[in-house]
């Protein structure tokens, strides 16, 4: 019987090659994938594993599993979405089984990007450095610890502070700014060589810099398909404060201490904080973009706290600025977002994720510096602290400490009672 069953396998299989027809190859499995940048190989992990209603797939970054949104297999055709990031990777299966090549695209301000991708049945991140001479050894063995990190672009400089971690050759970390985080960083340091990349279906960061002599790196930074920035590092102080005061970038231009705003939500009413829903309220107003990661990291804690909090007279409204300034395109996907992370409180259509047009939408504030930009108002209505950016999970310590201040500035808040207007 087993004898009978293999012929009749073999015959099957000699059946597919007479007639030129191949068994479709399976995208199941542990790859290596490649973005290529301006600054060569952008590398991730992608790992795509069947389920009961078809396929799974995360994107691994350090200590990340960024998961993918909807994987669809059509014959040799994979199609890995990302949908809160209006992003997809669109391959192809080689008949061998061992590789994929096709692009990366995804919406953005100012268009579509693409970026070549290619995928192979292999470990690792980035290929080993060659050897190096022994006179040549780097100038120091390790890059664990905080970097001060200066970034430069033809718009000028921007501070980072740099969190690298580092067990033998293997480097995570992130890139905290005045604006927020680079998110999960994962690479190598070998031969006085760093390297590091992230993809997320948002981000797609290539940073590599050298060891110099007197103890600094120095190197490039590419984003996507065109952006490229240089910089340096040096390993910071004790105690140092590398980036400026995210509750000083932002100010209020209205001497009565108040903000004001009006805008559509989903549904096309308009919602303004001088609404009856507000008075006497704690009112947490938050600048954000569905396309934005760091707003994806804070999303989940204002659901949380807007759940938590909400019986004691915490509102929160979000405010969407979106990539393409189409209300149908971008409703559908503050809709998502919404869906995404359980938010019950309001969303709002605010504009495009332009800053400066952004901030012209919302005269009161001095400038719109990232997103997110949090706008906390007291229950008198005057707003009594403005947040710029925010540090996700990947800043570890920073992450922790920053959910706790929030959490605090909420409760105090709350806690003060509503002064009422002699008559």
């Amino acid at each position: 019987m087993l004898r009978r069953s293999l012929l009749i396998a073999l015959g099957l299989l000699a059946a597919f090659a007479a007639t030129g027809c191949r068994v479709p190859a399976s995208p199941a499995g542990r790859w290596r994938a490649v973005l290529t940048s301006p600054g060569g190989e952008l590398p991730f992990t992608l790992n795509i594993s069947p389920v009961k209603d078809g396929w799974r797939a995360v994107v691994v970054n350090g200590a990340e599993e960024a998961p993918v949104s909807a994987v669809q297999v059509d014959g040799r055709e994979v199609t890995l979405s990302f949908a809160g990031y209006d992003s997809r990777i669109v391959a192809r299966i080689a008949a061998s089984g061992d590789r994929l090549t096709g692009r990366w695209e995804r919406t953005g301000s100012t268009g579509v990007g693409q970026m070549p991708f290619a995928a192979a049945r292999e470990d690792g991140r980035f290929r080993p450095m060659p050897p190096r001479p022994a006179a040549g050894a780097p100038a120091f063995p390790s890059v664990t610890g905080t970097w001060a990190a200066t970034f430069t672009d033809d718009q000028g400089d921007s501070p980072a502070q740099g969190e690298l971690r580092q067990q033998g050759s293997e480097v995570t970390g992130t890139f905290l700014t005045p604006t927020g985080d680079d998110r999960y960083l994962a690479g190598s340091y070998e031969q006085g060589v760093l390297r590091l990349s992230t993809f997320d279906g948002a981000h797609a960061f290539l940073f590599q810099a050298r060891a110099q002599p007197d103890g600094t790196l120095r190197g490039d930074f590419w984003s996507r398909e065109s952006y490229h920035a240089t910089w340096t590092a040096r390993r910071a102080a004790a105690g140092e404060a590398v980036l400026p005061d995210a509750w000083s970038l932002v100010g209020l231009k209205n001497p009565d201490g108040r903000f004001g705003f009006r805008f559509p939500d989903l549904a096309g009413r308009p919602v303004a904080l001088a609404d009856p829903a507000y008075a006497g309220k704690v009112v947490l107003v938050n600048l954000f973009g569905s396309w934005c990661p760091n707003c994806n990291d804070e999303a989940p804690l204002l659901a949380e706290w807007y759940r938590r909090y909400h019986g004691r007279g915490l509102e929160i409204v979000g405010l969407a600025y979106e990539f393409t300034g189409r209300p149908e395109r971008d409703r559908e996907f503050v809709r998502r977002f919404a869906e995404r992370y359980r938010i019950g409180y309001p969303l709002l259509l605010a504009g495009t994720s332009d800053k400066q047009q952004a901030a012209a939408t919302l005269p009161d504030l001095t400038a719109v510096v990232a997103f997110p930009t949090t706008v906390f108002v007291g229950r008198d209505g005057k707003v009594r602290k403005i947040y710029t950016g925010f540090a996700g999970p990947g800043t570890g310590g920073h992450f922790v400490q920053l959910e706790k201040e929030l959490q605090a500035l909420i409760e105090q808040l709350l806690a003060e009672p509503l002064q009422k207007t002699a008559s």
